[in-house]
């Protein structure tokens, strides 16, 4: 069973966020949602909250097959923690997978990991992110997947479904919410 780490920051984007939690959980897969404070009631840009498993100091102490950045407002949080930009070295240096979506993949940037891939992001980062990929909802390149925002959150979540759980789970699950 792959295991996923999400970490949310104050103001996260719930799209992006519960879609792909719901997807990864009805694969099979162990997800952990982990607060980037020491609350583990998170609170998203449009009010809604999230109770987390732990916190994001507590989750870095063990390892995961792929971390997973939510968007939206908060993403400024992200890139601000510099134990989850660390993380994110790692888990590139590591071959381990990274998902990132709308304006997250800045913290990739942030993280040295963008250079030599291609990708997608919110168009809202496009200054910040020169070429990146505005025509395709969801890029994969390696092991780091990239979607541009809440809107194509379920396309994201199924690529990370079969990333991590192939193709086949990733088929059964789409079938099993109608998509």
């Amino acid at each position: 069973m792959p295991s996923v780490l999400i970490p949310l920051p104050e103001g996260f984007e719930e799209l992006e966020a519960v879609a792909p939690i719901d997807l990864l959980r009805r694969a099979g897969a162990e997800v952990v949602i982990a607060s980037l404070s020491e609350q583990l009631n998170v609170t998203g840009r449009n009010g809604i909250r999230l109770f987390a498993d732990t916190t994001l100091s507590a989750a870095l102490e063990r390892n995961f097959d792929c971390l997973l950045l939510p968007g939206g407002p908060g993403v400024k949080h992200l890139r601000a923690n510099q134990q989850l930009i660390e993380r994110v070295r790692r888990q590139g240096r590591d071959g381990h997978w990274i998902a990132a979506i709308c304006a997250a993949p800045t913290v990739l940037k942030d993280a040295g990991l963008i250079p030599g891939i291609r990708f997608t992001a919110h168009p809202s980062v496009a200054s910040e992110l020169p070429g990146l990929i505005s025509d395709q909802r969801v890029v994969r390149d390696g092991r780091i997947i990239t979607s541009r925002g809440a809107g194509t959150a379920i396309d994201f979540g199924l690529e990370v479904v079969s990333a991590l759980c192939g193709e086949a789970v990733a088929q059964s699950v789409s079938t099993s919410i109608g998509a």
